[in-house]
Formats: C-alpha cells, structure tokens, sequence
C-alpha cells in the first residue's frame, strides 16, 4: 500500500525558512511527484514538481525562486526547502505521488496524497 508522509511543517515568521520532507513507502518508485497547498476556501494550488529520472523541476510563479523541490532516491524522500516565507504562504502543505502527466502542476493528475502538513508565517 503505498503511504506519504508529510513532515517538516511548523510555524515562522515572515522571511523565515522550512524545510518539508515526504516520505514514501509501498511502492518502487513514482517517476513524478509534487508538492501542492491548500488553504481554507481556496482551491489546492500546485507548487512545485519533480521528474524522478531526470531531476527536472516545475514551480508555480508564486514561489519560483524563494521555493526549491528535490528528492532523495536511496531515501525515497521528497523534499520542498522554503525560504523568505510570506504570510500567503500559509497553508495546509501536501505532497503527491504518481503522477500521470509530465511535471503537472494540476493535482487532479496525482494519485496518491499526503495527509499534509501546516506552514503558517507570520507577518
């Protein structure tokens, strides 16, 4: 059964830094995989992909350059490091796993989901 693990969330304030880690078990390998957040009321936004193979990433506009996606493949760990955090930022934080087309950022093209983790920044 394959099960993510979301980790790495907290509270901090504005410019700050996170570090958010998935851990993934139950299957070989997933070639994508994402981070995407979600707030109350909002729809979930996709932030950052990842290809597996080649380490290609894709970011929203919103956090290109303050947001970096990696990955751990001897771990099979997925990994967003967050820095200069603002308050828009806060959000519910979930990571996904199997995607179905190349570096989506549409979460409707995942198939396995996080529990997530909470980022809140203060101003």
């Amino acid at each position: 059964q394959v099960r993510l693990v979301e980790s790495g969330g907290g509270s901090v304030q504005a410019g700050g830094s996170l570090r958010l880690s998935c851990a993934a078990s139950g299957y070989s390998s997933s070639l994508y995989m994402g981070w995407f957040r979600q707030t109350p009321g909002k729809e979930r936004e996709g932030i950052a992909t990842i290809d597996y193979s080649t380490g290609r990433t894709n970011y929203a506009d919103s956090v290109k350059g303050r947001f970096t996606i990696s990955k751990d493949n001897a771990k099979n760990t997925l990994y967003l490091q967050m820095n200069n955090l603002k308050p828009e930022d806060t959000a519910m934080y979930y990571c996904a796993a199997e995607g179905v087309v190349a570096l989506s950022l549409d979460g409707g093209y995942y198939n396995y989901w996080g529990q997530g983790t909470q980022v809140t920044v203060s101003s």
